[in-house]
């Protein structure tokens, strides 16, 4: 690229960070993770559009430190390389003057980035990353800057802060707040969390545009895929199906895949850019734990509860299954290491005693706690009051699902 063209293109995206009001920015609770003064480089990662870049901006901005910014989802940046970064870098001090910290958006997009951050960290810059894909974590991250970098995984709005962006309090209980709480969550089960939803008019084609930019742009070029038709229904049926298991030899059937190898490459890279997040079965014997799993969107209405124990839980040390066995299923387990620490049920309402599902998801709870030994057993509510059951000797929590999630 030309020193013009870079010039042009880096004052332009200067420029639309210039037009930033911090006042109209919600603080997010994954700020707290990244480190300003590290010598590490902090790599924000997630799904498109979770707000990465408004989350990095906005520390930034209000903690007074200057850096030089580069956004490589530009298109005009499309198929650069390395050989280009140092360019770009001359380009940033004649924008900026001297700086502290470099921000690199998207930085999947440059092909061998990894070498620029880490001529960047010995000459003592500091960085801060973000990423659409989690193979920028598993693959290059793990390989090329090993002890080097301080993962923060993004996702869209939890119900905690889509209260705090709305001005309702999280941490009262008068009739009026409570209320309050269950419509933001009414809205957040039919809209879901991304940031920019809320000033979208149709949000139907805003969520159905952002399928297509994550399916194309994070995997297919990402990934170079030839049976791009056949990527798109495969992410359209995993939409259309999420809290299921899922069944290789039938989709490799389905859609006419001639090996299964193919189906789960396929499945993985959506899991690889945030589209879905595979749960894995509970069981003693970690094949299974491996090859059986059900598949959960980001961000919609009956996956709130799954995408809020991914945001709460070490990812470090700590891990989310399932059980399904003959006869009964837990929702999910919370496991630290080979300790197991809770058993959750999700359900809209409990039934009465003794009906089929009040006996499906209490029966389930206690025979999950039989299998694991734990007796820490909750059950998450959409209509309903707080309440502690008794089923023999075990004790299970009801908790609305309002309070819950924040």
């Amino acid at each position: 690229m030309k020193t013009a063209e870079i010039l042009t293109i880096l004052s332009d995206q200067k420029a639309e960070l210039e037009r930033i009001n911090l006042s109209e920015l919600c603080t997010r609770e994954s700020e707290s993770g990244i480190d300003l003064q590290s010598n590490l480089a902090q790599i924000v990662i997630g799904v498109r559009r979770s707000g990465k870049s408004t989350l990095c901006q906005s520390i930034l901005l209000r903690n007074h430190i200057k850096f030089g910014y580069v956004n490589f989802d530009d298109e005009r940046f499309y198929g650069i390389s390395s050989e280009v970064l140092n360019p770009i870098l001359e380009a940033l001090y004649r924008i900026n003057g001297d700086f502290d910290c470099l921000f690199l958006d998207e930085i999947q997009n440059v092909t061998g980035w990894h070498l620029f951050v880490n001529r960047m960290l010995r000459q003592g810059m500091r960085m801060i990353l973000t990423g659409s894909n989690a193979n920028l974590l598993s693959g290059e991250l793990s390989t090329y800057l090993t002890g080097r970098n301080h993962q923060i995984v993004l996702y869209p709005f939890s119900l905690k802060e889509k209260c705090l962006y709305a001005g309702i309090a999280i941490d009262t209980f008068t009739t009026k707040d409570r209320a309050l709480r269950q419509r933001i969550l009414d809205n957040y089960l039919i809209e879901g969390g991304f940031p920019e939803l809320a000033v979208q008019n149709d949000k139907r084609d805003y969520i159905q545009s952002l399928l297509v930019a994550i399916v194309r742009k994070d995997v297919c070029r990402r990934y170079n895929i030839k049976r791009k038709a056949t990527l798109w229904q495969i992410a359209n049926h995993l939409v259309d199906n999420f809290c299921q298991e899922i069944s290789y030899n039938s989709l490799a059937r389905i859609y006419g895949v001639g090996s299964t190898h193919t189906v789960k490459n396929y499945v993985s890279y959506l899991a690889e850019a945030y589209l879905i997040r595979l749960i894995y079965k509970y069981s003693f014997k970690s094949k299974t734990r491996q090859t059986s799993c059900k598949s959960y969107l980001v961000d919609t209405a009956e996956n709130v509860v799954c995408v809020e124990l991914l945001r709460r839980i070490k990812p470090e040390y700590q891990d989310v299954f399932y059980i399904r066995q003959n006869g009964f299923e837990v929702d999910f387990v919370i496991c630290e290491g080979n300790k197991v620490l809770q058993l959750i049920q999700v359900t809209t309402e409990l039934d009465a005693i003794g009906t089929k599902q009040y006996r499906r998801e209490v029966g389930g709870l206690v025979k999950g706690s039989e299998l694991t030994g734990c007796n820490n057993l909750t059950i998450i509510v959409l209509n309903g009051a707080e309440d502690t059951l008794s089923e023999g000797n075990k004790q299970i929590k009801v908790v609305p699902a309002a309070q819950w999630l924040v």
